[in-house]
C-alpha cells in the first residue's frame, strides 16, 4: 500500500540526501547505522523526554 508520503518521496528521490543519526554511547558519539540489529532495536525503543 502506497501512502501519499511515499509517493512524494519517490518522486523527489534524486533531491534527497542521506541523514546520519548519531547517539551518545559510553561517552562518545556513534552513528546509529553502525549498530548491530539488537542495538538498533534498543535504540528504537528509547523514550524521548525534555528536561525542564
Amino acid at each position: 500500500m502506497k501512502t501519499k508520503t511515499n509517493t512524494v518521496l519517490e518522486q523527489h528521490q534524486e533531491l534527497r540526501t542521506k541523514c546520519l543519526v548519531y547517539t551518545r554511547v559510553m561517552g562518545y558519539h556513534r552513528p546509529v547505522e553502525s549498530f548491530n540489529i539488537g542495538k538498533k532495536g534498543e535504540h528504537k525503543q528509547r523514550l524521548h523526554f525534555k528536561e525542564s
